[in-house]
């Protein structure tokens, strides 16, 4: 390539696991002797990690991937990758070779281990670069990522899902479930604890389902972790509601190091709509987790994810999905208007939702879910929490920002430059995505 010269740039879309598989790439990279570059635009090498949950993510991938086809008849020695869950899918492995041949190097995310031997091949003997393997029973192993924080990190603990939500893509493009050992993953946060991170997010599509292959639960886990010294805050995500167990539940009330949050995805709250979801709880099941979480941690914050316009959505099962928000009091919700992946069962059901419907009813769920995160968030005025400030804040000019606890977004004054460190900040108003204080 370009001696000492040579830089990369990732671009990610998608989840914390796709964000967390970028970290991992980068320090492939910068293993080989690769520096970040500030942009795609002047990068040896590029790498696209993409995600095909959304309905119009095929639209902006090839529409991203095109722009660097000039870059390519310019600059032979550039060389574009391309990663993560799209690749998986065989109508765009179909359309990277008949219209974007160009591309250099094209992996799934089951092989991104193969990534450096790909790049020397790719650089060696000039000939692209192909590597998709469709259900992997191997354990990725995890690479010496390079971390956005210093003092945080995201654990991958299990890899792919067993679940086959009718809608949901991510079976079909990460695989079939798998868990690491709880002996790899003590060892992986030990190692970042003595590195010196304080917060760390296991992730996976459903981290409650983890099994050590070797005997042992996800509580079990998480009470090793509480024991690591240096570790101050563990969270976790995604939870599946039908997997929530009395031994994690147990954890809230009895690790200290623990956070104080769950994201719990519900989908709807309409029994009808989860059974042709396939979600296998139905509202009784997750109202009663709920309750089961509030009362051994009865400050716990709640998130959620909800799917408006589902296949055959009445507006009778839509007013159950309102009153089930109302019931729970969110502290926040991510919301989407269900969108069509081609390969799911759900994208061949004859009753589809028309999409004025669809938008009037996100719209209305929104008012709902902001009111109130409002309201939650205006009980935390006045009072004083401890924050792991994350560094200068996006919002607010001069201001320092960091999370609770619970996950609130709070962005504060303060004179000194105190990233990466545990401080207390005093509330002075409240937002509906965020919090405002000043450092005490």
């Amino acid at each position: 390539m370009r001696g000492s010269e040579k830089t990369y740039k990732i671009i990610t879309f998608g989840c914390q696991m796709n964000e967390h598989d970028s970290e991992n790439i980068g320090g492939m990279l910068e293993a080989a002797g690769y520096a970040e570059a500030d942009s795609p635009d002047v990068a040896d090498v590029v790498v696209m990690n993409t995600c095909s949950v959304r309905e119009h993510a095929d639209k902006r991938f090839f529409g991203m991937l095109g722009q660097f086809k000039k870059r390519k008849e310019e600059d032979p020695d550039f060389i574009m990758c391309v990663c993560g869950c799209m690749p998986q899918q065989p109508r765009i492995i179909r359309e990277i070779r008949e219209h974007f041949a160009w591309t250099d190097i094209v992996f799934g995310t089951q092989t991104i281990g193969d990534f450096p031997e790909l790049l020397r091949k790719r650089i060696e003997t000039g000939k692209k670069q192909f590597s998709i393997v469709d259900n992997s029973q191997e354990i990725p192993e995890e690479q010496g990522a390079k971390r956005l924080y210093k003092f945080k990190a995201l654990i991958n603990i299990t890899y792919g899902c067993n679940n086959f939500c009718t809608y949901c893509i991510v079976p079909y493009t990460r695989g079939r479930e798998k868990s690491r050992t709880i002996e790899d993953v003590v060892k992986e946060a030990r190692a970042l604890a003595d590195d010196g991170v304080v917060e760390v997010m296991l992730l996976g599509q459903n981290v409650n389902s983890f099994r050590d292959p070797n005997g042992g639960s996800f509580a079990d886990l998480i009470r090793e972790i509480n024991d690591i010294p240096g570790i101050r805050r563990i969270r976790f995500m995604t939870s599946h509601p039908k997997d929530i167990s009395p031994e994690l539940i147990a954890c809230y009330r009895d690790c200290d190091k623990l956070c104080k949050q769950i994201h719990l995805p519900v989908q709807s709250g309409s029994d009808r709509i989860l059974k042709r979801m396939n979600r296998h709880y139905d509202r009784e099941r997750y109202l009663g987790v709920v309750k089961d979480l509030r009362r051994v941690c009865p400050d716990i914050a709640i998130s959620t994810d909800i799917i408006v316009g589902f296949p055959g959505e009445t507006e009778e099962d839509f007013r159950d999905t309102l009153s089930l928000v109302d019931q729970v009091g969110y502290d926040s919700a991510f919301t989407f208007i269900y969108s069509k992946r081609e390969g799911t069962p759900a994208a061949m059901f004859p009753d589809q939702v028309p999409e004025d419907v669809k938008h009037a009813r996100l719209i209305e769920l929104n008012e709902h879910i902001n009111a109130g995160a409002l309201r939650k968030n205006q009980t935390y005025v006045g009072k004083t929490y401890e924050v792991l400030c994350e560094g200068r804040s996006t919002k607010n000019d001069g201001a320092w920002a960091g999370r609770t606890d619970d996950f609130k977004l709070v962005n504060f004054q303060g004179g000194r430059d105190v990233t990466g460190r545990m401080v207390d900040v005093e509330i002075t108003s409240a937002k509906t995505f965020s919090l405002d204080g000043r450092l005490v």
